[in-house]
């Protein structure tokens, strides 16, 4: 369960972020630590999901929010193009236990697939 991260803090309201999109289901905001010129993570409001698997298993319509919020984001601060990325375990890169998507964008690479 992803109760106590530092993403259920920021839904919570105990640590402020700059929301760059908001719905009832999702969150928006920049990355603290960006690997590229535009990167926003994406995140479910609700903290019953540590990764991708488990909320498209259970909340499909959630994920759809997300990936629709990601298109937004990308389309507003960047060409509109973009790369997502969900990482989902801890050899996999994920650091922080509570769903989240890594919207980036601005002259990305093939190669250049680093993300947290």
């Amino acid at each position: 369960m992803a109760a106590d991260t530092v993403f259920a803090k920021i839904v919570s309201g105990e640590i402020p972020v700059e929301i760059l999109a908001e719905t009832d289901r999702v969150l928006a905001f920049p990355d603290i630590s960006p690997q590229a010129p535009v990167h926003i993570l994406v995140i479910p409001k609700s903290t019953a999901y540590e990764n991708v698997a488990e909320l498209a298993a259970a909340e499909p319509e959630t994920l759809a929010e997300m990936v629709a919020v990601a298109k937004r984001l990308a389309e507003t601060h960047a060409n509109g193009d973009y790369r997502l990325i969900f990482n989902s375990g801890a050899t996999a890169g994920q650091t922080v236990f509570h769903v989240h998507a890594h919207v980036l964008a601005g002259d990305l690479e093939e190669r250049s697939l680093g993300a947290s």
